[in-house]
């Protein structure tokens, strides 16, 4: 019994001893369980990093400048397609109306360039009408070129302007401009040819070791010319020439020269005069010498087109299109001028006048042109364009000679504009 007792004293003691145990393991477990906690803690800051990083990325998504960006290229972008440069119908004049200052020839090349199928003539007014084309291309108005010289009666670009109001531009030249523009003022806007073709031609045999204009009036060579020329005065004040060996009788005709046997010499163009001295006038049939005026030292732009001042603004649409126009047909013609040529030929057999043109004289023209540069652009590149420096010397020198000049003809920029002139146009 007492036997027992004790066992069951040592049993108790032992299910103490078990429960203590039980009771410390779980503070061990609590114990152990926070320390463990402690470091997974910090492991929770690995994602957090993670919306910091986002945020950077999200903020030029969330910009909207490209919108904004985009709306100022889709204007020109819209625009341009609406703005044809060949369509002349909404701007200009039908027909538009070029008033030349002589017989049809290929110096007018650029003029009959613009010449379409089609056209027409009026033989009795020597008027000359088609579709305007550029390049080919129907512009959607007319164009009228009108002959001049005898065709007006020799009347000058500038006068039969104001004498014709339907009339939208005429052919100026620089000197015509200057001396009579006080009374009959134009503004020129494109220049088709580059130099004056107008020369002083004599005979290389007679007078062997002549070069130039400045060798025949040292030698007092009588000069035939046409009566009241600009460039005389001029090269007589300057004392290139003196007044009397000048005889402003000439006519025009090769009569006087071949008479003399090229003891004179004698006012010509460049682009018609040699070629028919040598190929046509069989009297003479050889080569004259000559100089180019420009070159002689009276560098006028002698065929530009020039509108009256007052219609510029009315004009200033139509011109913005139409001058870019007349400086490709400028380059157009001179590249392949077989067309043009066979077109001006072929008026001028028609109107049936004493003024002759051939096939092979309207090749020499286009030919000559190019080789003497009678076309092609200025010193910057550009054809068409007006150099104010020269034409500011060219006023000058007519001042100079004595001519009445206007106050107002003495500026350039109230004889010439390149407002409409398209820089990136040459040859």
């Amino acid at each position: 019994m007492k036997t027992k007792m004790w066992l069951r004293a040592l049993c108790v003691l032992a299910v103490l001893g078990l429960i203590a145990a039980a009771c410390g393991d779980d503070d061990d477990d609590t114990g152990t369980a926070a320390e463990p906690a402690a470091p997974a803690e910090p492991a929770e800051p690995d994602p957090e990093p993670d919306p910091p990083a986002e945020e950077p990325m999200d903020e030029p998504m969330e910009e909207e400048p490209d919108p904004p960006a985009e709306e100022p290229m889709d204007e020109p972008m819209e625009e341009e397609p609406m703005e044809d440069p060949l369509d002349l119908a909404s701007v200009c004049p039908s027909p538009i109306i070029i008033q030349t200052d002589w017989f049809p020839e290929s110096e007018h090349g650029a003029m009959y360039e613009m010449v379409g199928e089609g056209w027409t003539l009026d033989t009795d007014n020597m008027i000359t009408s088609g579709p305007l084309v550029a390049g080919g291309v129907d512009t959607g108005v007319d164009i009228e070129i009108r002959a001049g010289g005898p065709a007006i009666g020799f009347a000058s670009g500038s006068a039969q302007m104001q004498l014709d109001p339907e009339i939208t531009l005429a052919y100026v030249s620089m000197d015509e401009a200057v001396i009579l523009g006080g009374d009959t003022p134009t503004l020129s806007v494109v220049a088709p040819l580059e130099k004056n073709p107008q020369i002083i031609q004599w005979d290389p045999e007679t007078y062997p070791d002549v070069t130039g204009v400045a060798d025949l009036g040292e030698l007092g060579v009588t000069i035939n010319v046409f009566a009241g020329g600009t460039f005389i005065d001029v090269f007589v004040n300057e004392g290139v020439l003196s007044a009397d060996q000048i005889d402003p009788s000439y006519d025009g005709g090769p009569a006087r020269f071949i008479t003399e046997g090229g003891a004179i010499a004698q006012q010509g163009f460049a682009s018609e005069s040699p070629y028919s001295y040598e190929q046509v006038y069989e009297e003479w049939g050889k080569p004259v010498a000559f100089e180019l005026i420009h070159d002689a030292g009276l560098p006028i732009y002698s065929q530009t087109l020039a509108i009256r001042p007052a219609d510029l603004d009315a004009l200033r649409p139509c011109l913005a299109k139409f001058v870019p126009i007349v400086q490709q047909a400028v380059i157009d013609f001179a590249a392949d001028p077989a067309h043009t040529n066979e077109l001006i030929v072929q008026v001028v057999a028609d109107i049936g006048s004493f003024w002759q043109y051939s096939p092979e004289l309207a090749q020499f023209s286009i030919d000559t042109q190019i080789e003497l540069g009678l076309v092609g652009n200025g010193p910057d590149g550009t054809v068409g364009n007006f150099d104010l420096d020269r034409i500011q010397e060219v006023i000058d020198k007519i001042v100079n000679a004595g001519f009445d000049v206007a106050e107002s003809r003495t500026d350039p920029n109230n004889l010439v504009t390149n407002e409409f002139i398209d820089e990136s146009i040459g040859f």
